[in-house]
């Protein structure tokens, strides 16, 4: 019996048929991913697929928050951009990722504004609920980040109520810093950046 007889789908179950219209996992091209790409909230992490939870309201309060700050940090000088997800950055090879927020210093914008970039100086990263996306938060982006030569990685963290920034140093991350209720989140690239962890908290206090 064939693979496609072997999985054919039934009530309840997945839709096997789909699947076999996309590659295995670990066969991904970046064609492919960017194909799907326009229909799902999807990474591509060492040619596997990872299928990203759907913000929240409060996860989208807290991006929004954390980009305008950023954003104030630079007004009136000309260092860079401050963009949002979605915006898909190769990180290397097979591998692409998209930083809540972002921040891309002078150089570091694609040639061709049609193209996506390669290349981000600080991601932001504001943790969605569940043990899966903890994990990619904390581990697996951490860990492509830091190969991808991201001089910061900011881990917003609604359910612990901390942020904490890493600095990389050698090409691992250092904690800078983790800040909690009471204190101000600051890193090394950008001085004026500071964040109130308090305030930010507070949006998790009101969300509906």
């Amino acid at each position: 019996m064939s693979r496609q007889q072997s999985l054919t789908s039934s009530l309840g179950t997945p839709t096997w048929e789909v699947a076999h219209l996309f590659p295995d996992q670990g066969r991904w091209t970046e064609t492919e991913f960017f194909e799907l790409h326009s229909h799902r909230m999807v990474e591509l992490a060492d040619g596997y697929l990872e299928i990203l939870p759907m913000p929240t309201w409060l996860h989208q309060l807290m991006v929004d928050y954390l980009a305008d700050l950023l954003k104030q940090s630079l007004r009136g000088k000309n260092v860079g951009r401050v963009l949002q997800a979605p915006l898909p950055i190769r990180l290397f090879a097979d591998t692409i990722r998209e930083p809540d927020v972002m921040y891309f210093a002078p150089g570091s914008e694609p040639a061709d504004p049609r193209s996506y970039p390669t290349k981000v100086d600080l991601a932001m990263e504001v943790v969605s609920e569940g043990t899966e996306a903890r994990r990619r938060d904390y581990e697996d982006k951490r860990r492509d980040y830091a190969r991808a030569g991201v001089s910061e990685y900011w881990i917003v963290d609604p359910d612990d109520r901390k942020i904490i920034v890493l600095v990389l140093q050698n090409g691992t991350y250092q904690t800078h810093g983790e800040f909690t209720i009471g204190d101000k989140a600051a890193g090394l690239l950008i001085p004026d950046l500071q964040i109130d962890v308090a305030e930010l908290m507070k949006l998790g206090d009101s969300a509906p």
